[in-house]
């Protein structure tokens, strides 16, 4: 469980990084961000999976493609999208509270698993974190957005919301299907990398023949390079790493728990937004730290009674 609990703060560190970096072009479409990154992704979790890949190909069944296409498509292609659209149209600051919800709908989603504790006995932390999304953007010069409309902000904010569905039910469906599957971690981020690969380049084909608008036209030379320059960054780490960390979290946490610990990435999100805006957090965002902190920690803590409970019949 330690060890889960410190893949899923590292996968979290990462993520934190992601949601800042639509923010730094904001000139390109959320769709082509989205296509670009993942299919860079799919590349190179192929390139990985050469030396295995003809054997790892044959274990796959029908009913483990068609879960591959699902996930790959809500926790990668769609989320990703959706996130940079909320980014875009509402900020880095309102995107980051609305994704902070996805603990509380992740506790929710996995209520039944055999290895979930009730909401009943998780009500105290979950309320804790939900105190600590809503503090950290309590101030409303945090949560507008410069240059956004309201018709945008409206915007971002309903793609914020979608893109918190997608990724929760990617999060319950995968460590589901993980924790029963043939495939071990390393294995089954290989595969949602190959599929998620090839279905941004097919979705972005279509794009382009549907809407050829969406690729912008008049960017300088330079900022293309920051554009593919934040596009590896992302696929990278966004993906290949934080996902294999997370997916090596998954099997070593109830799903109770693991959804409390993606509360990591909005934690590091506001980390990294008050080093990059060279400041300190204000009062409110300090009381929204310690909230979130105490919460998670608290919920670590009744996920270990039920843990350790057996190894000390064991030993007495």
């Amino acid at each position: 469980m330690k060890r889960g609990v410190v893949y899923a703060g590292m996968a979290g560190a990462i993520w934190g990084g992601v949601i800042l970096a639509p923010s730094l072009v904001p000139e390109f479409n959320p769709l082509l961000i989205s296509s670009v990154r993942f299919a860079l992704y799919g590349a190179i979790s192929l390139l990985i999976a050469l030396p295995v890949a003809l054997g790892l190909m044959r274990r796959v069944s029908r009913d483990d493609l068609m879960i591959l296409i699902r996930l790959s498509l809500a926790g990668n292609l769609l989320y990703f999208a959706l996130l940079s659209a909320a980014v875009q149209f509402a900020g880095v600051a309102a995107a980051s509270l609305i994704n902070g919800i996805m603990p509380l709908a992740i506790a929710y989603q996995s209520r039944s698993e055999q290895d979930s504790l009730p909401l009943s006995r998780m009500k105290l932390p979950l309320v804790l974190v939900a105190l600590g999304i809503l503090c950290i953007n309590l101030d409303p010069t945090a949560l507008m957005a410069s240059g956004s409309t309201p018709g945008e902000r409206i915007l971002g904010i309903v793609c914020g919301f979608c893109g918190v569905a997608c990724w929760s039910w990617y999060a319950s469906a995968n460590a589901r299907y993980l924790k029963a599957s043939h495939f071990n971690s390393h294995e089954w981020s290989t595969l949602i990398g190959v599929v998620t690969g090839a279905m941004a380049v097919v979705l972005a084909g279509l794009g382009v023949l549907i809407a050829p608008q969406a690729v912008p036209s008049g960017i300088s030379s330079e900022r293309w390079m920051v554009f593919l320059w934040v596009s590896l960054f992302l696929a990278v780490f966004g993906s290949w790493v934080a996902n294999g960390l997370w997916n090596a979290a998954t099997r070593r946490l109830p799903m109770s728990l693991g959804g409390q610990l993606i509360v990591f990435e909005t934690l590091f999100a506001c980390a990294y937004a008050y080093i990059n805006e060279q400041r300190l957090p204000g009062p409110v965002e300090a009381l929204a730290i310690v909230l979130l902190t105490v919460g998670v920690l608290w919920a670590i803590g009744l996920h270990r009674a039920p843990a350790e409970a057996p190894a000390r019949a064991m030993e007495s």
